[in-house]
């Protein structure tokens, strides 16, 4: 029996949720099931629309969201594929985690260093901190499908967590169970070559074309929380922002 059939089934048009997000949702659960695998090619629309008991019309639209979360590439006379790159969406505030289960693929970490200690001059600048603030410091690889995907550096503010072991896999995870995770962030991308060390956790070579993404997270009443910087691999990541006329 193929996998995907199972996710392939004639919708419920009676159902409250609009037809293209039922096919959006089908379909998302056929990549994060694995029942579609990265680089996997989609049925063409004209099957899914047959197997699916809708219109060709509402594929599209269900296939143009899945492009936007950054889960479908359209190739150009070939098709649609299941993203092989990971393509974050500047506009959607997600941890590392969300965004490669959301995938179909298992995130990891490693961790480096935990540390405690007070505020460097920039931390205190960038998070807007007096000098001697308590703050917890990580620093992991993390892994997609056990592929190193980015070295990351965070620094939390120390009050906006129990204490530093109560982080386990997620940064998030444990900001939001004390209702702390960051509701806004201030994000700068820029191209950095890797260094020795960055290049060999990410097992690429030094010198080779890589991504910084600094990261500040903010509270709902304005107050920062998190000062990360994440540095990537050239070739595994793509960035994307919906952009629009002010």
């Amino acid at each position: 029996m193929n996998p995907l059939s199972q996710f392939l089934k004639p919708l419920d048009p009676d159902q409250s949720q609009p037809l293209y997000q039922q096919v959006q949702r089908a379909l998302r659960d056929a990549i994060q099931q694995r029942a579609l695998g990265p680089d996997d090619a989609l049925p063409a629309e004209r099957d899914l629309a047959s197997a699916l008991g809708v219109s060709r019309i509402t594929i599209r639209k269900a296939i143009a969201g899945l492009e936007q979360e950054g889960l479908l590439v359209s190739r150009r006379g070939s098709g649609n594929f299941v993203a092989g790159r990971v393509e974050k969406n500047f506009a959607m505030l997600t941890s590392f985690s969300e965004d490669m289960r959301a995938r179909g693929r298992t995130p990891k970490s490693t961790w480096l260093k935990r540390s405690e200690g007070t505020v460097t001059p920039e931390e205190a600048l960038v998070l807007r901190l007096s000098p001697g603030t308590p703050v917890f410091r990580f620093h992991r690889v993390r892994f997609a499908d056990n592929a190193p995907m980015s070295v990351e550096f965070v620094t939390i503010v120390a009050s906006c967590l129990p204490g530093i072991d109560s982080v386990k896999d997620s940064i998030y995870a444990a900001l939001e169970q004390v209702g702390n995770r960051p509701v806004r962030a201030l994000q700068r991308l820029r191209a950095q070559l890797l260094n020795g060390e960055n290049a060999r956790l990410l097992e690429a070579s030094e010198g080779d074309a890589g991504l910084l993404v600094e990261r500040i997270g903010f509270l709902r009443d304005g107050l920062a929380v998190e000062f990360a910087q994440s540095y990537y691999r050239g070739d595994t990541y793509d960035f994307v922002a919906e952009l629009s006329v002010p």
